[in-house]
């Protein structure tokens, strides 16, 4: 029998058997006691290739990890069910024998030293009554464990829906809610629970009334009864905290595909509902109606990243509107509920300030397969407070022709919002250039405004022209607005100040300067809390003096680091009084919030009073009360040290300079205790993510500050420093286009510069020994980390790439900020794609993806196929895919795991590393990623030149918890 008969034969056979443990026609012992990640691959050390019937044998081991999803090892070994731990002795046991660690490998715990951080209790969240007299401590729970994430869900344009729950997936949520009175001493008054729901409730979408009398939130249960896992809308007095539901039907829940509810008044709630009428989901069809067919008859030129999670047929269509279909019901909190509008794709629903109308968008058919449900037909009505059609303001087609150049947008209205500053007026964008960024045209962007009900024959009134891309308005009233623009080819960011109500004033530039030089920054404005619940622009006046002052609000960006500061600004004049700034000696201070802000008019400059943040390098964030004229500061949180093992950590900021001028940046991190010179050199891991800049003194500014704490992640670099690493994070690797150069055309190269500059600095400073460097990163990081194994070997001993792209002809209608496509920049894409290097990474290099990343540039299928191109040329690879895991990693078991991983690969390829691994010696002197026109055509047929496998912008902003949400 051949290899090819035997395989098919196997895989046959695994068909026909039940997926259940319960029916596996051998001892159950054979499973393993903890899930596993779906495919956990790595290519033999010895450099063999395997046969087709090794192969076979891989797929009948596969047995052994066909467990239930719910089925976790207690911690303790002892098996049975569970919080989501893992088994600790699977942890602790070495895999001796590579090739079995490919066949079955059990999720893994990392060191103890590392999980102790990861399981820390989290800090809860806060949020301030609209009269700021009250604080809610919204408490949270630790990783989820892997059960919640392998629930079904529907992926529908673009959207992932819990069907369960009629909700998005992957919704993380508190487990309760304190209150605290905010004492006149700025001391805390005794905790409050909210009470009155079941135990277990999980709790989403905790928002204030108006007055600040009553809480609205909603509760599920993870339940196997259907109907306790949809969301119900609950409401609690804040004096009491009693808490009961706001329907009192048992059959009213909550629609939260988009949006979900939204307080129309100090006692009533506009409320998206399923339909009491809607039955049973569609079934999808044993025999298609017909083939999936797509046409560009017309010869329209469409080009569209490649989004995920799309529509494919009339099945997916029909199951779309089940789900996103919604009643919107006003209830009021004396049990009075009334049903308005039909039903209908509603988008968001937004009250006018004065509570007299409804701004209401939906989305309706025809649908789209190949853009997501942002691009549907769109339309924007205006309806009177209890739900009658006052007139239709748009009505979008269908937009999946908007150019994937920067800055192109949407034809027709769009930014539809209403003025703060009045009870019921509209303003809105419409672009003059077809939404296209390449069109060069002056204005390029007009505001409109208008009243709700215009008089007869009142059209809408022209507020203000833009040469460069609407970007937003904060309104203050008649006589003052600020106005933003900005273009991203150029960075050039401008504010406009404008007198709404008056024709005879001119608009006037107050800012215009780029967006890269954070030195030139002069500070956001502040806003204050309106009584009607918007914000609007914080005008502060100082006794006996006239004028107009803003509050300005900045990171205060400077050579030796952020000094944040609050400006008291002249609009008029332009004259700045600096009132308060951070402690620069040992502190970082921010202003987060104005606390003085509930009462009408202009605030006198005595009676401020601001919430402010305050951490160390080695203390964790508080909040203090700060006010005016003493400037007295109230602390009124108290948390714990959320990691008090790594509580002396030593931090810097390190300067040094690229070979070609560019000053760079990064942070320094070091074990507690260590000595440099008593110690020595450490194994090191650098942390990065590229950037974009359009000018060398641009990217050599110092950003962020050296006195902010170390905020750890469940999957951050910094966990290492419990290993006794030093950590390189965040080194600064700017790929710079001067002018009308494209900074991509020179991404190698640059790239290539920044990691040796890094390198060279920690070397030279004694702190890492020069053959324990190791390099990694995530999504854009990824691709980066890959990029500098083929192109820089001599630099670092091994890699870690998470959910990365790494074949750019896969991404051929752009990607992260490159606008343009294959066709326009063949070389570009090529020399980037460190697919087509993978004949010259000869370094360990270990990935790692999730197996249902949604993100529009880093399908899964990338790693898979580098994985395959790495191992084709021998290298030393291994690939883990996680099994329901997105682009950032959620359950305790995959974190876990991937920590286990991270570790055993710096252990083994950086801490252990010697001379052995093979490295081209012409790989070291290619810095110049030049490929072989053959390599270029190769690559473009791989890519088949459809757009359709994986698409552009990726993001990070996983590997640092958030602070406490305000």
């Amino acid at each position: 029998m051949n290899d090819r008969m035997l395989v098919h034969k196997v895989y046959h056979r695994l068909s026909l058997l039940c997926l259940t443990p319960h029916t596996l026609p051998f001892k159950p012992v054979q499973f393993p006691s903890a899930l596993s990640p779906a495919h956990v691959r790595a290519r033999p050390l010895n450099g063999t290739v395997r046969s087709l019937r090794t192969t076979a044998v891989m797929a009948t081991s596969r047995l052994r990890n066909l467990v239930p999803v719910n089925a976790v090892a207690s911690e303790d070994g002892s098996g049975g069910a569970s919080n989501g731990s893992v088994s600790s002795t699977a942890a602790t046991t070495a895999l001796e024998d590579e090739e079995d660690s490919t066949l079955g490998v059990r999720y893994r715990l990392p060191p103890q030293e590392i999980k102790d951080i990861v399981d820390a209790p989290p800090l809860p969240a806060l949020s301030f009554s609209p009269h700021r007299d009250k604080i809610l401590f919204l408490k949270r729970r630790s990783l989820p464990p892997l059960a919640e994430l392998a629930k079904p869900e529907e992926k529908l344009a673009g959207v992932r829906i819990d069907g369960k729950c009629n909700t998005r997936t992957r919704m993380s949520f508190y487990t309760g809610i304190g209150i605290h009175q905010l004492l006149p001493d700025g001391t805390l008054g005794p905790e409050i629970e909210v009470h009155g729901f079941p135990d277990g409730a999980k709790i989403n979408f905790v928002t204030w009334s108006p007055d600040g009398r009553h809480l609205a939130f909603t509760i599920r249960f993870d339940e196997e009864e259907s109907t306790s896992s949809k969301l119900k809308v609950w409401v609690a007095q804040v004096e009491t905290g009693i808490a009961r539901p706001l329907f009192k039907s048992d059959e009213i829940f909550l629609n939260a595909v988009f949006d979900n509810f939204v307080w129309v008044n100090d006692s009533s709630l506009l409320v998206c509902t399923i339909p009491l009428s809607r039955g049973d989901p569609p079934k999808k069809p044993w025999v298609p109606f017909g083939p999936k067919i797509q046409s560009n008859e017309q010869k329209s030129i469409i080009q569209v990243r490649t989004f995920q999670d799309l529509l494919k047929d009339e099945y997916d269509e029909d199951l779309f509107d089940y789900y996103a279909t919604t009643q919107l019901v006003l209830a009021s909190l004396d049990g009075t509920v009334k049903e308005i509008g039909p039903p209908a794709v509603y988008t968001s629903m937004d009250p006018s300030p004065d509570h007299k109308y409804l701004l209401i968008s939906s989305i309706h058919r025809p649908y789209s397969f190949i853009v997501p449900c942002g691009r549907f037909p769109k339309k924007v009505d205006l309806w009177t407070a209890d739900g009658k059609l006052i007139r239709e303001l748009c009505d979008l087609p269908l937009a999946e022709d908007i150019p994937i150049a920067i800055n192109s947008v949407r034809r027709g209205m769009r930014s539809i919002n209403w003025r703060a500053d009045k009870p019921s007026t509209l303003y809105w964008v419409e672009t003059q250039d077809e939404g296209d960024a390449k069109v060069d045209v002056s204005p390029r962007d007009i505001i409109y405004t208008q009243p709700a009900e215009p008089l007869e024959g009142e059209g809408p009134m022209i507020l203000h022209k833009l040469d460069l891309r609407y970007g937003g308005i904060s309104w203050s009233d008649d006589s003052l607005a600020l106005v933003y623009e900005s273009w991203y080819k150029t960075r050039r960011t401008r504010t406009w100040v404008i007198s709404p109500g008056s024709n005879d004033v001119s608009p006037r530039i107050l800012f215009d300067r780029s967006s890269e030089d954070v030195y030139s920054d002069p500070g956001s404005p502040m806003l204050r809390r309106t009584p009607a619940g918007t914000y609007v622009l914080a005008k502060v006046k100082k006794e006996n003096e006239e004028g107009t002052y803003l509050l300005l609000n900045g990171n205060g960006a400077t050579p030796e680091g952020n000094i944040p500061f609050l400006d008291l600004f002249d609009i008029n004049t332009g004259n700045k009084e600096r009132i308060w700034k951070s402690d620069k000696e040992k502190y970082y201070e921010t202003v987060v919030a104005l606390m003085s802000d509930e009462k009408e008019g202009d605030l006198p400059i005595d009676h401020l009073k601001i919430l402010t943040s305050k951490e160390s390098k080695t203390e964790n964030t508080q909040y203090y009360i700060l006010s005016w004229p003493e400037k007295k500061a109230f602390q009124i949180t108290n948390f714990p040290h959320p990691y008090p093992q790594l509580a002396s950590l030593q931090k810097e900021m390190v300067k040094y300079q690229r070979k070609d001028g560019v000053q760079l940046t990064a942070t320094l991190y070091l074990p507690p205790g260590y000595d440099s010179s008593r110690d020595g050199p450490l194994p090191c891991l650098v942390w990065s993510y590229p950037g974009e800049f359009k000018s060398k003194e641009a990217a050599g500014q110092v950003r962020g500050s050296p006195n902010e704490f170390a905020g750890i992640g469940p999957t951050s670099a910094l966990l290492w420093l419990a290993r006794r690493f030093a950590i390189l994070s965040g080194p600064t690797i700017p790929i710079i286009g001067e002018g009308d150069d494209e900074a991509n055309d020179r991404y190698v190269e640059q790239l290539v510069a920044s990691a040796e500059a890094a390198v060279e600095e920690v070397v030279r400073r004694g702190v890492a020994h020069p053959d324990k460097i190791a390099v990694g990163g995530h999504s854009y990081g990824a691709f980066m980390t890959a990029n500098l194994l083929a192109h820089a070997p001599h630099l670092f001993s091994c890699g870690i790439a998470r959910s990365g792209a790494y074949n750019r002809t896969l991404t051929p209608f752009g990607f992260q900020n490159e606008d343009r496509t294959l066709w326009e920049a063949t070389s570009t894409y090529v020399k980037m794609s460190p697919f087509m290097s993978a004949d010259k990474i000869k370094k360990p290099i270990l990935l790692i993806h999730g197996e249902e990343d949604s993100n529009p540039g880093t399908l899964t299928m990338q790693s898979d196929r580098f994985f395959n191109a790495l191992k084709g040329h021998g290298a030393l690879c291994r690939l883990v895919i996680l099994p329901y895991e997105s682009h950032g990693y959620a359950s305790r078991e995959s974190i876990m795991h991937v920590l286990w991983e991270t570790d055993r690969w710096l252990q083994k390829y950086c801490v252990s590393h010697t001379s052995t691994v093979n490295v081209d010696p012409d790989a070291s002197k290619d810095n110049s990623g030049t490929v072989s026109k053959d390599s270029e055509s190769k690559a473009i047929a791989a890519s088949g030149g459809s757009g359709s496998e994986v698409s552009n912008t990726e993001h990070e902003g996983f590997d640092s918890l958030p602070r406490s949400l305000l």
